[in-house]
């Protein structure tokens, strides 16, 4: 998986986040799925860029330091004047399983491609190794904002980028319009080149009745390699006319499941850019995605939290 670039660039929104404790208490901090994946990918070494958009608050600037500290690279982060990031609360049930309440409506993430500065972002994808996003990614900007993203992937392909997606649908996130979150992400789906669903989302939005169907859908696109999530079941892997089930090496009840699928496909991208084969790569991403459902919050002590 080499192309002579050297970075990632992961695409999306980060959040201040309130998780609530066992005491009941919520402690405060900062997450997002596609910056949970660029934080994994920083600790397992691999030079990694946030292309969003923040606030000039209080909150923004500690979110600013968290990238600093993870070594996640902040050159593709807008910074918009009077405005605030969203806001996420998380609690989890007795299995570790979450519910969410989101406050997002007037994040300026969700404009990130409609500020004067979209097209120094643009140009950071056109240099990436491999752009990474998701459907959470999608579901925040409007179609003239989608347009040039879209249309960015694919000159950043033509120049030689990997694409890599996870579908995470989220049904709140595009107001109850499963025909457009279909429509959006059938788009995207034909600038892919690795996809990481899970099997749960692809069941909702699309009615896949198993993996080996999602990776049926996915490889009608043209999408040469594919990873099947399945929670703590094994994992789908799928690249040229190879499937291969590759389970979970250890299975433990879980804390909290928040940034299990997001750690994973950062172990698993890790892993291919690192050299390995993808079988091998989802059974260190499963290694990966387990430390992390042992702790509460998307982003996990960083002592603990090494990817390998």
């Amino acid at each position: 998986m080499t192309n002579g670039k050297s970075r990632v660039v992961t695409v999306g929104e980060v959040m201040v986040e309130l998780a609530r404790g066992d005491d009941g208490r919520f402690a405060l901090a900062y997450g997002g799925d596609t910056f949970n994946t660029a934080v994994y990918l920083a600790r397992a070494g691999v030079p990694v860029a946030y292309a969003t958009a923040l606030g000039d608050d209080a909150y923004s600037d500690r979110i600013m330091d968290l990238a600093a500290a993870e070594g996640v690279e902040r050159d593709l982060v807008v910074r918009v004047p009077d405005r605030v990031p969203g806001l996420y609360m998380i609690e989890t049930d007795v299995r570790g399983e979450r519910r969410f309440a989101y406050w997002r409506d007037t994040a300026p993430a969700r404009e990130l491609f409609e500020l004067p500065e979209w097209s120094s972002i643009a140009e950071g994808l056109l240099g990436a190794r491999l752009v990474y996003f998701s459907a959470i990614t999608l579901s925040l900007y409007s179609n003239a904002g989608l347009g040039r993203f879209l249309a960015v992937l694919e000159v950043a392909r033509e120049k030689g980028a990997l694409v890599a997606f996870d579908t995470n649908y989220r049904p709140r996130n595009w107001r109850g319009d499963p025909v457009r979150a279909r429509t959006v992400c059938t788009e995207a789906l034909k600038r892919v080149d690795i996809a990481l669903p899970s099997f749960e989302d692809e069941a909702t939005l699309w009615g896949d009745a198993s993996p080996d169907a999602t990776v049926d859908r996915l490889q009608a696109f043209g999408i040469a390699e594919t990873v099947v999530k399945n929670g703590a079941e094994s994992a789908l892997v799928a690249h040229g006319k190879q499937r291969e089930w590759v389970p979970v090496p250890e299975v433990a009840d879980a804390v909290d499941t928040t940034a299990a699928g997001d750690s994973f496909n950062a172990g698993y991208l890790a892993a291919r850019m690192a050299g390995q084969e993808p079988e091998a790569a989802a059974a260190a991403a499963h290694r990966v995605a387990h430390e992390v459902v042992q702790h509460r919050g998307a982003i996990i002590p960083r002592r603990q939290g090494a990817v390998h």
